[in-house]
């Protein structure tokens, strides 16, 4: 099972150092195995897992809620759980998204007018 220092880990998941010590801290990432000299070890699982974390983050689920699905995602049991809050994740983020669909036809009627009364560029 290859596994992957914590330098590989940042420039596969594009997360810091800082971070990847930070979710471990709190929780977000579980107990990621040493080696004898006492640096971390990072599996496949720990980068797919990295990779559902960024996903998340960057989509604007705040941490409290990543803890959440993280905590649910250590029970097997826990899959309509988990279902229900990604569910209702995605119905935020399709929010935002319209959200910035029509603040962006705004911008684009502000820019058309300005086109308008200054002419062709």
């Amino acid at each position: 099972m290859p596994t992957y220092t914590p330098g590989q880990v940042v420039e596969k998941t594009g997360f810091s150092l800082d971070t990847l010590r930070y979710y471990e801290k709190i929780g977000l990432l579980e107990d990621v195995p040493r080696t004898s000299g006492g640096r971390r070890q990072y599996r496949d699982d720990d980068v797919g897992w990295l990779g559902m974390l960024r996903c998340l983050r960057d989509t604007g689920m705040p941490i409290a809620r990543m803890l959440e699905f993280a905590e649910l995602s250590r029970e097997e049991e826990s899959i309509p759980d988990r279902i229900a809050l990604l569910e209702e994740h995605d119905r935020d983020v399709e929010e935002r998204i319209d959200t910035l669909m029509r603040q962006r036809d705004h911008i684009r009627g502000k820019i058309a007018y300005y086109k308008s009364v200054t002419g062709p560029r």
